[in-house]
């Protein structure tokens, strides 16, 4: 964390996890926890987001996500 630099809680999954405050869409998000070059299925408040929305949608403190991504294997 940078000086300065303020923390919000979102809901990921069902955890509460601090984010910082200047993650502020849902494409920041996925490079915060870097997810951004993998496929996401991504879920705020109970609406499931188009992916030409991630720019575009804010997250705000107390949001609840559920991110989905595949893993390849066998």
């Amino acid at each position: 964390m940078q000086r300065g630099e303020e923390m919000m809680k979102v809901f990921i999954n069902g955890d509460s996890i601090e984010i910082p405050d200047t993650v502020t869409t849902v494409s920041e998000l996925l490079e915060h926890f870097q997810l951004d070059q993998k496929v996401v299925i991504v879920e705020k408040n109970k609406e499931i987001l188009q992916k030409d929305r991630h720019n575009a949608e804010s997250v705000l403190d107390g949001d609840q996500l559920e991110l989905v991504h595949f893993v390849g294997g066998g």
